[in-house]
């Protein structure tokens, strides 16, 4: 029965004048070329269906398709006895077949069955006519198309594999370079919660070791606790604890803000009745320091759209600084617009000043710009505050300018959009 399949295909080929007239065999070559297109389909389709291709699910049909049809290209070119084998094209389309697999996901295994898929689609296809071929060019076919298939193999894993490696270099490069940052950020945290540490130990010592003290003088002597040292033991208490809260709302309302977790309340807001209520408030304290506290508000936009608690703790933080750092002298807050969509919050002071070399660094948290040893901080300042302001004007979509020389004073602008927008996130 195969023997007469066979010659009833040799009859039909004949008839087909794919016979090479001058050698009278199969033009194998110019049979593949005819072919391609159906074994390209075909390949598709099978790739597809394998379950052991799962990369290939998702991917379109250009993408699957790849570089094959060069590689089909260069198999016809070698099955021809008019050309010699164009091994270089063979090279060159199993290179980059690799590369883009590796580059799409697959798995060695994936790459070898599409290989393997790709011999049997070759094969089926050319099923029929290999039947109606003479013996020997049925083997010279079946050994050229396998050399193909095996040097495509053999040139497309090697691309895969130094496009792996490449990854590898890749992420190893990212890893270790993700690694300092995070030693960076775990020796920064390590130093603010040190500092924090300290500086909550200080109120709490003092908060302990004087109402022990009162406790013990109050034992021992009941009437104590109406005498003035009494009343100064307790405003200690009071003022360490209040001292103490202050740290850990700052610390709290700053993490908050890195962590992304504070929510504005946007609303039409008059800018004169949120930066009133703040210099009375600041008033005593500059008083208290001999320091003239001057507001011009006339130019300041009468409606803006923003959080006016925020806005209010932005101008109470700054004016708290330069009141702490300015020992004569002024403090001058003013309100202008900046072209047709922002504003500007200006404050400038007489103070100590910065050294140009701590401007970028003093929204740090806990850092204290001056001489190594020398603190300005006044009892009740928590390091926080500029820090707390950086951020919350970040969060109103404005910036933060600084500007200040040693032993004149500085002055910090903060330039606010005259609508805040909620910002929509991106999924």
């Amino acid at each position: 029965m195969a023997i007469g399949r066979s010659l009833n295909y040799n009859r039909a080929w004949a008839t087909s004048a794919k016979i090479n007239p001058h050698a009278d065999i199969m033009d194998y070559s110019q049979l593949l070329t005819d072919k391609t297109d159906i074994i390209l389909k075909n390949w598709i389709e099978a790739v597809r269906q394998d379950r052991k291709i799962e990369s290939a699910d998702t991917l379109p049909h250009s993408a699957i398709e790849n570089h094959i049809p060069h590689l089909l290209a260069a198999m016809a070119a070698s099955l021809s006895r008019y050309q010699k084998t164009k091994i270089k094209v063979i090279i060159e389309a199993s290179l980059d077949h690799g590369f883009l697999r590796a580059e799409q996901g697959y798995d060695a295994t994936e790459v070898a069955r599409e290989y393997h898929l790709l011999r049997q689609v070759i094969f089926l296809e050319l099923e029929p006519e290999l039947l109606a071929g003479t013996t020997a060019e049925v083997f010279r076919a079946f050994r050229l198309i396998d050399a193909v298939v095996d040097e495509a193999i053999a040139q497309c894993f090697n691309s895969y594999v130094a496009q792996r490696l490449q990854e590898l270099q890749q992420i190893q490069t990212q890893l270790q370079l993700t690694n300092q940052e995070l030693n960076r950020l775990v020796s920064a945290n390590q130093e603010n919660l040190s500092y924090l540490a300290h500086e909550l130990k200080t109120p709490l010592n003092s908060i302990i070791g004087y109402s022990e003290l009162f406790l013990r003088q109050g034992k021992k002597q009941p009437e104590i606790k109406d005498t003035l040292p009494g009343i100064e033991h307790i405003e200690r208490v009071l003022r360490n604890g209040r001292q103490l809260l202050r740290l850990i709302n700052d610390a709290l309302e700053l993490a908050r803000a890195d962590a992304g977790k504070i929510q504005l309340n946007l609303r039409q807001t008059n800018v004169q009745s949120l930066i009133n209520p703040v210099v009375e408030m600041m008033q005593p304290i500059a008083d208290a320091k001999g320091l003239k506290l001057a507001v011009t508000s006339d130019s300041a936009p009468k409606q803006v759209v923003a959080d006016g608690q925020r806005l209010q703790q932005i101008v109470t933080n700054l004016l708290s600084n330069a009141i702490r750092y300015t020992e004569s002298g002024s403090i001058e807050l003013s309100c202008r617009p900046v072209g047709e969509a922002n504003w500007a919050i200006v404050i400038t002071d007489t103070g100590i000043g910065i050294a140009p070399e701590d401007t970028n660094r003093i929204f740090d948290p806990f850092f204290q710009a001056g001489e190594v040893g020398k603190h300005h901080f006044l009892p009740d300042s928590t390091g926080l505050g500029l820090a707390i302001v950086s951020r919350l004007v970040t969060l109103l979509q404005g910036k933060i300018e600084v500007l200040s020389e040693i032993g004149v004073g500085s002055t910090f602008t903060v330039i606010l959009p005259l609508e805040v927008k909620i910002l929509q996130a991106v999924s």
